[in-house]
């Protein structure tokens, strides 16, 4: 690691010019990449998940999902076809470690 500092030392121009290209390139490079803070997204997804520990899945979608889905059909009136994914129950067993 001395072997740089050395280096630096003798040839203090080499430095110079390899910090300001450096520079140079991180400035271009920043100035080129394309942003976009709102992107345009073409489907229209709502996705929600619930998550209780310890509820079946039919418990689920009788008593949380099935009143969620009628509160988002009244407040946004263009959602025409709604589909739950059914939920994936896993038992205490299978989260364990054997």
């Amino acid at each position: 690691m001395i072997w740089i500092v050395q280096v630096a030392l003798r040839r203090p121009y080499t430095f110079i010019v390899l910090a300001l290209l450096i520079m140079i390139f991180g400035v271009l490079s920043a100035v080129r990449t394309p942003t976009d803070i709102f992107p345009n997204i073409n489907i229209p997804v709502i996705s929600v998940v619930w998550t209780y520990t310890g509820l079946p899945p039919d418990d689920m979608s009788g008593r949380v999902v099935y009143y969620y889905e009628r509160t988002l059909r009244s407040t946004i009136s263009s959602i025409s076809n709604p589909s739950p994914c059914p939920a994936m129950a896993w038992s205490r067993s299978s989260s364990r470690k054997t």
